[in-house]
């Protein structure tokens, strides 16, 4: 249509400051949850807040610090910070800050996906040093000559192992119940051959199995888990039951409210997926503009209409 993308900017930027300013966004808050996006290379990020109740965006700014998310409780102000109930978020520390500062008495539920994030992310920690003591080992096998491998080559265990490792990564990070016939059978050769690799998988699905229980069950199970990691002498897991723990009440309000930031990761895969149509932008205004005209619930009026 011969317009270019920073004319295309100002116009959804104009028509949100049209719509947004003529409806209070912030009114009926109870239960929101708080999680940043990369919207940008170069560590860009948005915060964003999402209502619960309305599954609606309510409000997002560039940043992700503690001062950025105070400018959301200034525009929500004293009364009505103090009659939101409950927030969700993934743990990270400059939002416990600020929410433990402007609304101490609300319930704060950490969100389920990031704790088991965070175990599969020491899982796989495990599983790089046990490949590269692998790789390590297969450094000192002999080398085959050129030419095609046949019966009379010699054998290298440590390298087809390493190999082998290196490509476990999808059977050890997805839920049992999605695992292939090829993924089952690699898991069945870690438990044989890497007690330590598979013990660290067990560990992640146990944590993960917490979040399925009853309330009373999953106070019982992520006790037992916590005396688990501390035993287990895997490094990266006994410095994660030291997370687990400091965040263990937040994982138990989760359980019990039955609230997690699903709602708020559906929202930024969305915004990702603006961001991607309309190849980046340069304008972070517009983004946002476009974003809460999208997933906030609220539609320009069109000139001559009548709203419905």
């Amino acid at each position: 249509m011969r317009v270019a993308w920073r004319t295309v900017g100002s116009i959804v930027a104009r028509v949100w400051a049209d719509t947004g300013g003529a409806v209070d966004r912030l009114e009926g808050l109870a239960r929101i949850g708080i999680d940043e996006i990369s919207y940008r290379r170069g560590q860009q990020y948005l915060t964003v807040v999402v209502d619960h109740d309305s599954g609606r965006l309510v409000w997002a700014a560039p940043g992700n610090s503690a001062a950025t998310l105070r400018a959301f409780f200034d525009a929500l102000g004293e009364d009505r910070s103090a009659a939101i109930t409950h927030v969700s978020a993934d743990g990270a520390d400059w939002i416990a800050v600020v929410v433990a500062e402007r609304i101490p008495d609300a319930v704060v539920c950490a969100d389920a996906f990031h704790i088991v994030q965070w175990a599969t992310a020491a899982l796989d920690q495990v599983r790089i040093e046990a490949w590269r003591t692998a790789r390590a080992t297969a450094r000192s096998e002999p080398r085959p000559r050129r030419g095609p491998r046949t019966a009379n080559s010699p054998k290298r265990p440590a390298a087809d192992r390493a190999r082998s490792l290196q490509r476990s990564r999808y059977a050890l990070w997805k839920n049992p119940e999605d695992l292939t016939d090829r993924q089952h059978a690699k898991l069945a050769w870690i438990a044989t051959t890497d007690p330590k690799l598979y013990r660290a998988y067990l560990l992640k699905e146990g944590l993960r199995t917490i979040f399925h229980l009853p309330y009373d069950d999953a106070v019982e199970a992520l006790d037992l888990w916590l005396g688990w990691a501390r035993r287990c002498q895997i490094p990266a897991f006994t410095k994660l039951a030291r997370s687990i723990k400091k965040a263990r009440d937040l994982i138990l309000n989760a359980i019990a409210h039955r609230l997690s930031n699903a709602l708020i990761e559906s929202v930024n895969t969305k915004i990702r997926l603006i961001t991607r149509i309309a190849f980046g932008f340069k304008n972070v205004d517009a983004l946002i503009a476009l974003a809460m005209l999208s997933l906030g619930g609220h539609r320009p009026q069109l000139p001559g209409r009548h709203p419905a």
